[in-house]
């Protein structure tokens, strides 16, 4: 007998959960029929929405026996989410996607087929296109990816999704990872093991508005380079060694302009800019210390990741 357990994390999603609902059981009677799963149940999580997501929730869970969830006392972010999800789980295998239909359910019977079949832990998706996205955001999202897989020791993949089916031991691989701050597009492929990706192209909303300001993804692409690379501190020291050198050799560009012109160095303006430039490159050193300082002050407090208000 094998199960699927299908994790969704919910912020505000009253509009788009009906739809989620009716367009995934349609994908779960058709893997049944396939023989690829003989059963499924959900894992909702909600993640402090101030509409009816709560209340829509309920009404499933009394509707259906297989539909589990977990309401938070406040927004914890949907790393949190996912991880309280994915503890809550019991099947063989474990899909996470979103609610507003950007994943598509229906997709979920070929990533099984690859996991059973060809032998993958997992099976993840990533979009060809960003279609509909504004241009600006578009260009520093694919920035960030290619920072990434410069910086960090691991394959981060342009256009990852948080949309993927995996094993039990990936599951529990995930879950060891026990860290507050928590990055999943690099948790992932940290833990290893063989991963097939799907590719799809990018879909709207089915309803409702994106959680995710172009604020809200600068501050998340800190976290997941601070997360896992210390090559940020090695660039602070290697800015540091350079702008030492080039005082080094102005110096002696100073001394023997004295000795043999004469000249006096004169100029308050450009002595300006030098210790401008100096104090900037001081508090961007600074700033890439004190965000890992931070991290270790959030993870040494070892407060938990979320808090339950209501788990049904």
């Amino acid at each position: 007998m094998s199960k699927l357990s299908i994790v969704v994390p919910c912020f505000n999603e009253e509009e788009a959960l009906p739809f989620f609902y009716e367009e995934s059981q349609k994908a779960i009677a058709g893997l049944i029929e396939k023989k690829l799963i003989d059963s499924a149940e959900y894992v909702f999580v909600d993640d402090g929405s101030k509409d009816k997501t709560v209340e829509i929730l309920r009404q499933l869970a009394e509707k259906d026996k297989n539909v589990h969830f977990v309401s938070f006392s406040r927004n914890f972010g949907k790393e949190a989410a996912i991880y309280a999800g994915l503890n809550k789980t019991c099947g063989d295998y474990v899909a996470t996607l979103d609610a507003d239909l950007q994943d598509p359910p229906s997709l979920i019977g070929e990533m099984l087929e690859a996991i059973q079949n060809e032998d993958y832990d997992c099976a993840a998706t990533r979009r060809v296109d960003r279609k509909g996205e504004p241009p600006i955001r578009s260009f520093f999202a694919r920035m960030f990816y290619k920072i990434m897989r410069k910086l960090c020791n691991i394959e981060v993949v342009d256009g990852a999704r948080d949309f993927r089916v995996m094993t039990r031991v990936y599951v529990n691989a995930v879950l060891s990872l026990s860290e507050k701050n928590r990055f999943s597009k690099g948790i992932f492929p940290w833990v290893g093991f063989k991963t097939k990706w799907f590719e799809y192209e990018n879909r709207e909303r089915v309803a409702g508005e994106t959680k995710w300001s172009f604020h809200k993804l600068f501050l998340y692409s800190i976290d997941g380079i601070t997360a896992f690379s210390v090559k940020p501190l090695m660039l602070s020291s290697i800015l540091g060694i350079f702008s030492l050198i080039i005082a080094f050799l102005m110096i002696i560009l100073i001394i023997v302009r004295k000795m043999i012109w004469g000249d006096p160095v004169a100029g308050w303006p450009s002595m300006v800019c030098i210790i401008v430039f100096i104090g900037g490159l001081q508090l961007f050193s600074v700033g890439i210390l004190g965000q890992y300082l931070a991290k270790i002050y959030t993870e040494t407090k070892d407060r938990p990741l979320y808090i339950v208000r209501e788990e049904v």
